[in-house]
């Protein structure tokens, strides 16, 4: 079977990620607000102090109805086509370059972890903006009901132009989680494929789903800290956080990544690094769980799709020089 250029590649990761975020994003509006929630602030915000995933579910959909479970829906995915697509078409790219490099030889995880980190890194200066508007908008009352470019000139005007890449050291760190997820996918793919008796046939969706969940979960374990930070960093605080103390303000005052670290272990223990990390799992498990099995089905009709398309282009190219 024919495969995809990157550009298809691209497109059916993209249709992948757009699906499966849609069907969990309040997952993602719900971990987000555990992450920034600190003991400081649930003097003034206690009806935004959530004591576990169906807690915060409870408590969003009754104070601000179903809407609130999709605050930055539309931001979130923007956000969503714009990684995806440019993920995938990098990572397809340079993945192929290398592939012609090496000939016949096989990948080692480490270059598919090299790879991998190198796409990611690369669409962090590109995605980092929405992914800023995003979280303000899934945690800041004030911009509820605003656009997204309403929302994106508000960040400028109070925190300057850079104000739209914050979290870029942390989202640098993190880009050793797609590579994680990636590459371990891949090796568990070959490891499934190697033992098929006979002519290698194509994973079951129930396999996919399987090393997807499996990959996703190592990657989002060990990462986990630096998303907290990162979702903090592009977080703003609440104007009447003037009520707390002087020493509970400086505690929402950020300077860096290892700054937000520091802080929450010493508000709330190890612990702290680790708030919403179930949700963010469940979230991000059955979400690339989902984009696997889709991408694999997806592959097959994008792949059918360039193809009529291809077909079609050359016909017309054909009738037009024999008609000159």
């Amino acid at each position: 079977m024919p495969k995809l250029t990157p550009l298809g590649d691209a497109t059916a990761g993209t249709i992948g990620s757009v699906f499966a975020n849609v069907l969990v994003f309040p997952l993602d509006v719900i971990k987000t607000r555990m992450q920034v929630q600190s003991k400081a602030l649930k003097a003034v915000q206690a009806t935004q102090h959530y004591n576990s995933a169906l807690d915060a579910l409870i408590k969003i959909y009754h104070h601000e109805g179903i809407q609130g479970l999709y605050s930055g829906m539309t931001a979130g995915l923007f956000g969503t086509v714009v990684s995806s697509f440019s993920y995938f078409y990098i990572y397809g790219t340079i993945r192929g370059a290398y592939l012609k490099r090496i000939g016949n030889a096989e990948i080692t995880t480490a270059m598919e972890l090299i790879l991998g980190a190198l796409a990611g890194a690369l669409c962090q200066f590109i995605v980092l903006p929405i992914a800023v508007v995003t979280t303000r908008q899934q945690t800041d009352h004030e911009s509820k009901g605003h656009s997204f470019m309403e929302v994106l000139k508000r960040v400028v005007h109070e925190d300057g132009p850079q104000g739209l890449w914050k979290g870029l050291r942390a989202s640098l760190v993190l880009c050793s989680n797609p590579a994680i997820t990636y590459g371990v996918f891949e090796r568990l793919k070959a490891i499934l494929l190697k033992r098929q008796e006979g002519k290698p046939a194509p994973l079951t969706a129930g396999q996919v789903f399987l090393i997807g969940a499996l990959s996703k979960t190592l990657a989002t374990v060990v990462t986990y800290p630096y998303i907290m930070a990162k979702v903090r960093m592009q977080w703003r605080p609440p104007k009447n956080i003037d009520e707390l103390s002087d020493e509970d303000r400086e505690a929402l005052q950020y300077k860096s990544s290892l700054d937000i670290l520091r802080k929450v272990r010493k508000s709330d223990g190890f612990r702290g690094w680790y708030k919403g990390m179930s949700t963010q799992i469940l979230k991000a498990v059955l979400c690339q769980a989902i984009l696997f099995v889709s991408k694999e089905k997806l592959a097959e009709y994008t792949l059918l799709l360039f193809s009529l398309f291809e077909a079609n282009r050359n016909g017309v190219i054909q009738a037009a020089q024999a008609s000159a």
